[in-house]
C-alpha cells in the first residue's frame, strides 16, 4: 500500500519543450496514473476493515454458538452462573410480584373504576392462578 510519504521521479525526454502537447498530455496521464493510485490505496484500506469486520461477526457467532450449546446441554462456565443468579433474582422479583398481587388488601380496596374495568376479570384470575402456584410449590 502507498503512503502519503512517498513520491516518483520520472525523466521523460522530450524534444521541444515544457509546454509541447506531448507535455501537457504525458502530465496529464501521470497525474491520473497517481489519482488512480490513491484510489486503489482507499480501496485496499476499505476492503481490509471488511475484511477485519467479517472476522469479528464470524468469531461473535461462534462464541454465541457455542453459549447457546452449553446452555442447552447445562454446562455451565462463568457466564452461565451469572445468568443462573440473575434468573434466582428475577424468580425473586417474580415471586414478590405474585404475593402482592394476590393480597386480597391489595384486591379489596380496588377504586370502583379498577374494579370494573374490562380487564378486571382478567386480572383477578391471573392473581388467583399466581397464588394457587406458589401455594403448590
Amino acid at each position: 500500500m502507498a503512503c502519503d510519504d512517498y513520491y516518483t521521479v520520472l525523466i521523460i525526454p522530450l524534444q521541444n519543450s515544457l509546454y509541447s502537447p506531448d507535455a501537457l498530455h504525458c502530465f496529464h496521464w501521470l497525474k491520473r496514473r497517481r489519482d488512480l493510485e490513491r484510489q486503489k490505496d482507499v480501496l485496499w484500506a476499505g476492503l481490509q476493515v471488511v475484511e477485519q469486520t467479517q472476522l469479528w461477526y464470524q468469531n461473535r457467532l461462534k462464541l454465541n454458538l457455542q453459549r447457546q450449546v452449553s446452555f442447552s446441554t447445562g454446562d455451565l462456565d462463568g457466564e452461565g452462573r451469572w445468568s443462573c443468579a440473575m434468573r434466582s433474582c428475577m424468580q425473586r422479583v417474580n415471586g414478590s410480584l405474585g404475593n402482592l398481587m394476590s393480597d386480597s388488601c391489595v384486591w379489596n380496596n380496588l377504586a370502583p373504576e379498577e374494579s370494573g374495568g374490562s380487564d378486571w376479570h382478567l386480572r383477578w384470575s391471573n392473581a388467583t392462578l399466581v397464588k394457587s402456584y406458589l401455594l403448590s410449590s
